[in-house]
């Protein structure tokens, strides 16, 4: 069964590599979605996967990269998103 779902990280996630990292994780995972910086400092990502790729997944956006300070993350179901690959969009 396939998980779909918007997560926005909140805390110090821009300008410390996140997104790359991110996208690392998620080729290492088999995840497939984009994620992107938010105008207001955080990052999106929408994320399709299996269910224990995305709890893996999940668990690291919880901490993130070394570099990075998360604070919280905002979770929220999304609707079939067809996505093929992950993307790191502008």
């Amino acid at each position: 069964m396939n998980i779909q779902r918007k997560i926005v990280v909140r805390g110090e996630v821009q300008g410390v590599g996140f997104r790359n990292a991110t996208w690392r994780k998620a080729m290492e995972l088999g995840i497939r979605g984009s994620v992107r910086n938010l105008d207001d400092g955080s990052v999106e990502i929408l994320a399709s996967a299996t269910g224990k790729e995305f709890i893996i997944f999940e668990n690291w956006c919880r901490v993130g990269p070394s570099y990075a300070k998360v604070d919280r993350l905002e979770i929220s179901e999304l609707d079939q998103t067809g996505f093929t690959d992950f993307s790191i969009d502008d």
